[in-house]
């Protein structure tokens, strides 16, 4: 089993793409804490982090959504990166999924793109 003490995957349980990408976790064994995104969003410390490492904002927002249809793309390209953090903790749909957050390597995956989380946990 590969050990992350501090891996931490927010998920929604009605994302399929959550779902597959839990299931190649668990079929690596790879150890991780699950958060439910929509009950539980990520704190602003935690997403100023995850902005620190993907260095666009926009990544961070899942563009298909109702929050994000509602609240319009407009507005939210109109948010200082303060403005949007704060949007985001708010209303974890607005999040992309799944999103994987260890402070302690440095490390932060948003969506669910195979390729990349192959070369980060099995290189």
């Amino acid at each position: 089993m590969i050990f992350n003490d501090d891996l931490i995957v927010y998920s929604y349980s009605r994302c399929s793409t959550c779902r597959k990408a839990l299931a190649w976790l668990e079929q690596r064994k790879i150890d991780f804490q699950l958060i439910d995104i929509v009950k539980h969003p990520p704190s602003l410390d935690q997403l100023r982090f995850a902005l620190s490492v993907v260095q666009n904002r926009k990544l961070l927002f899942n563009t298909s959504g109702v929050s994000y249809r509602t609240i319009g793309a407009a507005v939210v390209n109109k948010m200082s990166d303060e403005e949007a953090l704060k949007a985001l903790e708010k209303d974890g749909k607005l999040i992309k999924r799944p999103l994987l957050i260890s402070e302690k390597s440095g490390e932060v995956l948003v969506g669910f793109k195979i390729d990349i989380w192959n070369e980060l946990y099995l290189s």
